[in-house]
């Protein structure tokens, strides 16, 4: 089941989501080695005037990563989007996705992501000027509405797809339910009955079952997975099993699940520098460790302050303590 957006064919419908903070090149790159046949990179603004700041540079770094590079964009202004998806086309990217998911406040308060579902001439202006700057293909991550009394994505996904779009990617919550609540997909079937254009529901689908419970609800091409996705790399090759085969993958075991968070910490801190990358760790650490148990030790390695330091626990303590 392979899904084709413009010349990129796409090998298997379970896909990566982006996310701000998260969905940075080493985690990309884990990713696609473990499964996931489609990744995207954090959100970057539109503005161009933060290009030399060093957030900015991370997040624009796609180097020793397989194609296709996505690049997903943020912003408001028509003419800003179009030429920031030009500065990326030439800086490499061969899919620019445009945001209008991010529920965020401080992204909503400046009319960005999901904020621009409440008006649809924008968002028609942005995706057309969009797709007529750069001459590789433009895909839109978007939510259901604004809210229950203004839930307006088939609007959208025409008015998308008529502006050259060539996929979707809907989560199945509005931008005033942010993550809370449950998502819903009865919409996300219409869009797929409705658009000729490959749709990808997004949105609480967070185990094999659920992957092609989604998957047989909607119709749609492909499912995104985000936070489920945090700490379980290895839960697109689970998902990607159960729908060839029914069956269930085993789960890894935890020197295997040790092993992977080993790699990855050490990419960060190649990334990122030892300082930087260390911080960074953290949070990645927490995930990986969440289902192993390991209250006490997990604390512990929370606290260290030198890259070497951490290293050096994983690979002698944690390791052991799994054994």
């Amino acid at each position: 089941m392979t899904i084709q957006i413009g010349a990129h064919t796409i090998e298997h419908p379970v896909m990566l989501a982006p996310m701000a903070g998260v969905t940075d090149r080493p985690f990309r790159q884990l990713f696609r080695s473990l499964g996931a046949s489609y990744v995207v990179s954090e959100m970057l603004s539109c503005d161009l005037s933060l290009l030399k700041t060093a957030k900015t540079q991370y997040r624009m770094n796609h180097e020793g990563e397989p194609g296709p590079i996505v690049v997903q964009i943020a912003g408001s202004d028509p003419d800003a989007l179009a030429e920031a998806a030009s500065f990326n086309q030439q800086n490499g990217a061969q899919i620019i996705d445009i945001n209008m998911g991010c529920p965020q406040k401080k992204v909503a308060k400046k009319q960005c992501g999901s904020a621009l579902l409440s008006q649809p001439d924008l968002v028609k202006a942005i995706c057309q000027e969009t797709v007529q700057a750069i001459d590789i293909p433009v895909t839109l991550k978007t939510r259901l509405g604004i809210d229950e009394s203004n839930k307006n994505i088939l609007k959208i996904a025409q008015i998308a797809e008529k502006a050259g779009i060539q996929a979707l990617f809907i989560h199945g919550r509005t931008k005033t339910q942010k993550y809370k609540g449950q998502a819903t997909y009865e919409l996300i079937k219409q869009v797929k009955q409705t658009v000729n254009i490959p749709v990808i529901a997004n949105g609480d689908i967070d185990s094999p079952k659920k992957a092609k419970q989604v998957l047989d609800q909607t119709g749609c091409d492909g499912i995104m997975i985000g936070r489920a996705a945090q700490g379980n790399p290895w839960i697109f090759k689970q998902i990607k099993h159960y729908l060839k085969t029914g069956r269930q993958m085993s789960k890894p075991d935890h020197h295997s699940i040790i092993q992977v968070m080993y790699q990855h910490v050490k990419n960060l801190h190649d990334f990122y520098g030892e300082f930087t990358g260390c911080r960074i760790a953290r949070k990645h650490i927490k995930w990986f460790m969440r289902d192993l148990q390991l209250d006490p030790i997990t604390r512990q390695i929370l606290t260290i302050e030198k890259a070497e330091e951490q290293l050096m626990f994983i690979n002698q303590q944690l390791l052991q303590k799994v054994a």
